[in-house]
């Protein structure tokens, strides 16, 4: 006798992260260890990244991966030059770069800059925003020194104090040098250079083919979220170092990170919002941003860079409940 089961087969969902692992992982790695992705038939396979460009490009293609996990200014950018992907969730709706100062250097904003060297990366998201970052303190170019070095040897330059400054994304890398030199942050966002940061996209093939899985998806990862800011932290590190027991991670940098994004989570638009929806709002703003720095044209539309009808609220809270 033939006897077919009345259960709904695992769709398999490929996703591929912004970086290697870090605390901004936690509620991926955390959702596969309590089964909540099985629970809701999927299928889910993770891959670290290199960078949040690379993995706009790659799932941008189409052919490896079905969502990616990346800063969403950098897909905006690349919509706007004609790859087909679109945000279908947003968790770290704030811009978090930032410039990171030593706490006893005196140094409280833009201004206090004058005469000092800076550190960046050329060809990161920080790049073009320098000029109007340091105009909120009445300085140009000419008043700092900025020193160019490669993205992953930022903490180290900064630590060993070749610079007073290094521009980052913060959440990142705050506690991973802050143990060697206790830092400030001077925040982007704090002087009118507003556009979200970490979420997931993915193209429009890709959401119309598997929306149903995606929405899926998206809702457990923003009720994963939910959760551990409510005080499940310690839990969620644990997750991160067995999922990845050859990357060698420090817990405790892996907790502050986690501690360092709850400040970046929501804006005024998305209060009192589940994780994970986004705002018009929000991204006028930011693509009105982007575009004053030579990023996009002038004049884009927001709703066709994100949507919000891939998050499914009575998921996000059963999820952020502790439920699968």
């Amino acid at each position: 006798m033939l006897i077919i089961s009345s259960a709904s087969a695992a769709e398999t969902i490929r996703v591929r992260l912004d970086w290697a692992p870090w605390g901004n992982q936690a509620p991926f790695h955390l959702a596969a260890k309590r089964g909540v992705f099985a629970a809701n038939s999927l299928d889910v396979e993770l891959v670290d990244g290199n960078g949040s460009v690379a993995t706009v490009q790659i799932v941008g293609n189409g052919s490896e991966f079905d969502v990616g996990h990346a800063s969403l200014a950098p897909m905006a950018i690349a919509r706007a030059k004609g790859l087909p992907v679109k945000a279908i969730a947003g968790f770290i709706r704030q811009n978090d770069i930032g410039l990171l100062v030593p706490r006893d250097s005196g140094i409280a904003r833009p201004a206090d800059l004058k005469g000092k060297t800076l550190a960046f990366t050329a060809g990161s998201l920080e790049a073009p925003f320098l000029d109007r970052f340091l105009a909120a303190g009445g300085l140009t170019r000419s008043d700092v020194e900025l020193i160019a070095v490669d993205a992953a040897a930022k903490g180290g330059t900064y630590m060993m104090g070749r610079a007073d400054g290094v521009f980052s994304t913060v959440p990142f890398i705050l506690p991973v040098v802050s143990e060697k030199r206790p830092s400030n942050v001077i925040r982007f966002a704090d002087h009118g250079l507003a556009f979200p940061s970490f979420g997931l996209f993915a193209t429009e093939k890709s959401i119309a083919a598997k929306g149903a899985a995606l929405k899926t998806f998206s809702s457990i990862v923003a009720g994963m979220w939910t959760y551990i800011l409510a005080g499940h932290e310690d839990e969620a590190v644990a997750a991160i170092m067995e999922a990845r027991p050859q990357a060698k991670l420090n817990p405790a940098i892996l907790r502050a990170q986690i501690e360092t994004l709850k400040g970046y989570v929501s804006t005024p638009a998305t209060k009192g919002q589940p994780m994970g929806m986004m705002a018009v709002a929000d991204w006028t703003q930011a693509l009105a941003t982007l575009a004053a720095g030579g990023l996009i044209p002038q004049g884009q539309d927001a709703k066709a860079y994100f949507t919000d009808d891939l998050i499914d609220p009575v998921l996000v809270a059963r999820v952020a409940a502790g439920g699968k």
